[in-house]
Parts: C-alpha cells; sequence; structure tokens
C-alpha cells in the first residue's frame, strides 16, 4: 500500500486509516484499545505498511556510558541512589571505549548507537565529553542517540551542534500516574526537556513503560500525550517494565502488576496507529517475551529493536537469538544506507 492516508480517525469500526493528528482525545485512544484484538492488529499493520517498509526492523545498540548514583527517585530503576539493587556508582566511560563499543555494534548490524548516562541533568562538562563520543560515534557513520536527563535549551542546541541525531526522554506514564511512580521531577519537567529538543531540531525519542501498576486509561494516556505533541517523536520506545530487586517495583511498594502479553502488543498497535510515521521500538523486557510475543509486536507495527546483550544496566536478547528471530520471520534488518536515507542522517 503506497497511496497516503487521509487524516480521518479510527473512531468508528469502518472508519478510514489515520492520518498524522496532534488533537487525539483520550476516549478516542481507550476506544481503540477495547477493539477486538485481531481488528486492532489489522488496522495496524494497515497503517504501518501505509508509512514503513514492510519486513523491516530498525536496530539500535545502548550502552551505559556512566552508570549509578543517579539522584532521581524513579519506582523502576536500578541505577537511583535511593535503592539498595546492587548497581555500583562508576565513571563516565573515556571517549575512546565508547567509540569502540560503537564501532562493535556497527559490525554486528547496529545503525544507531544510543548513549545512556545515569544523570538528572547533565553539567557544562559532561556535555563537553558526551560531544565527543558524539563526533566519534558520527564519523563512524552511525546514527546517534542520548539520553542524560533534563537538558536545557542550551545544552539542547550544544548537542546538536555535536551532531547528535535523537534525544531521548520518556514521559514514562500517563500524566496522572507519573506522580506515583516518581516524585523527584514533574511531568512538566519532562515536556520542557522534550520541547527544548524539538526546538534545538534534534529528533525526539519518547515512550513510556507498561506493566508498572498503570491502568488501561494510563497508557492510553501516556499515547495521547506523545500523539498529541507539536511534533510526533521520531522514535517511540515502548518498555516492558523489568523488576530489578531492590526498587519499589519489584518489591511491591507501588503495587506493580504484571501485563499480559496481548495488552503490550495492544500499547504497540496503537501507538502505531496513532503516531503513524514514528519508529515504534519493542524495547526492555525483551528478554522475558517469547519470540511468538516479539513476532505479535512486530505484526502489531513495532519496527525497530534494541540489539545486543545489555539495556544499560538490564539483559536483552543476545545478538544470536535476535539473528535466528528475524531469520525465521523472514525480516530484514535496516541497512546503514536505508537509515540513512530515511532519517537524513549523516
Amino acid at each position: 500500500m503506497n497511496a497516503v492516508v487521509t487524516e480521518n480517525s479510527l473512531r468508528t469500526e469502518g472508519a478510514a486509516l489515520p492520518g498524522l493528528r496532534h488533537d487525539w482525545r483520550l476516549a478516542e485512544v481507550e476506544a481503540l484499545f477495547e477493539l477486538p484484538f485481531m481488528d486492532l492488529m489489522f488496522r495496524a499493520q494497515q497503517v504501518h505498511r501505509a508509512h514503513h517498509a514492510a519486513n523491516r526492523i530498525q536496530m539500535s545498540t545502548l550502552l551505559s556510558i556512566k552508570t549509578g548514583g543517579c539522584p532521581e527517585d524513579c519506582g523502576y530503576c536500578p541505577q537511583s541512589i535511593h535503592y539498595d539493587t546492587g548497581v555500583a556508582r562508576e565513571d563516565t566511560m573515556p571517549v575512546a571505549a565508547v567509540v569502540d563499543a560503537a564501532r562493535r555494534a556497527k559490525e554486528a548490524g547496529a545503525t544507531r548507537f544510543c548513549m545512556g548516562a545515569a544523570f538528572r541533568s547533565p553539567k557544562k562538562k559532561d556535555i563537553e565529553r558526551v560531544s565527543e563520543m558524539i563526533r566519534g560515534v558520527r564519523e563512524l557513520g552511525l546514527e546517534t542517540c542520548a539520553t542524560l536527563g533534563m537538558l536545557t535549551p542550551e545544552q539542547a542546541s550544544e548537542l546538536k551542534d555535536a551532531g547528535l541525531d535523537y534525544y531521548n526522554h520518556n514521559v514514562d506514564s500517563s500524566e496522572d500516574y507519573y506522580k506515583k511512580i516518581i516524585s523527584t521531577r514533574t511531568y512538566q519537567h519532562r515536556l520542557d526537556t522534550l520541547e527544548a529538543v524539538r526546538n534545538a531540531d534534534l529528533k525526539v525519542c519518547s515512550g513510556g513503560i507498561v506493566g508498572m501498576g498503570e491502568t488501561r486509561t494510563d497508557r492510553a494516556g501516556m499515547l495521547v500525550t506523545l500523539a498529541n505533541l507539536p511534533e510526533h517523536p521520531q522514535s517511540v520506545p515502548i518498555n516492558q517494565l523489568v523488576q530489578v530487586k531492590g526498587t519499589p517495583l519489584a518489591d511491591g511498594e507501588a503495587e506493580a502488576a504484571a501485563v499480559d502479553s496481548f495488552e503490550f502488543i495492544r500499547t504497540i498497535a496503537v501507538a502505531r496507529i496513532v503516531m503513524p510515521a514514528s519508529q515504534v521500538r519493542l524495547s526492555a523486557g525483551r528478554q522475558e517475551m517469547s519470540d511468538e510475543t516479539q513476532a505479535m509486536a512486530f505484526m502489531a507495527g513495532a519496527n525497530s529493536i534494541f540489539y545486543g546483550e545489555k539495556l544499560l544496566t538490564t539483559g536483552n536478547p543476545d545478538v544470536e537469538r535476535d539473528r535466528s528471530l528475524l531469520a525465521r520471520l523472514k525480516i530484514n534488518a535496516e541497512t546503514q544506507e536505508q537509515t540513512n536515507a530515511r532519517s537524513g542522517c549523516c
């Protein structure tokens, strides 16, 4: 299907495919979640093929360049100083080591290299060090992404000048549920950083986490927030909570509740429908997912994964398992040339 879809919303069973909208109502998105599962999957795949190459997955690798010691109290995060999770505080990695890791990631098939640091907000020296990393990774021909906490407009511009392509800053959940998970920063802080990133002409990577004890309405609210931004995030990671011993969301303090595979897949599918042109990334939690669940996620519109053995401090399926799964599904990994042509990188 190569035709451009219309601007009609998916308000009724027979409605046309939606185009790019920024006026989604919560009731509309909740109605999408309520569709019969097969109807939702069918519609999500229609939207996906109208905007993206079928049977193609973009591969990213995420490296923790500065681990532990974060002053935030995010209830899911093993890097917080508020929780005893066994994650040791480490200094920022040397630039050469980061560039070497990026080189290995490229050789393994990744086309985007993401650098994550456990900061509340980076200091001037941190921006300078990360800028060196960005320049080194970009010289390899990879797309670059960073997640460093809250940014000022000036910091976002500095990272753009260094050659950064994407900045990741998740909203995590709905605004209402967010307050139950994090107290050291507000939802508006998240939105302010996303605004600074957009204004610096950086691509936005922003999504959330499923399975923190939130309701379906919260999941719908999170997607409404993202879809109604002035510009849809170019990348939307959907994470399944990884319960790490020592965090509140593993110890029951926040009443964390597991979400079944079908509900997780529904979240992927609705994200695809309300943000048709975005890359929807199947992110944290893949290690616990069956091959069949991952295949359904791709059917629902996920077309990007994190690739490699580790996501910051938690596990991820190894490279050989991913290669085997994609081969069995006859899904192709996006090449660096295809990534660059799609995103205008490098």
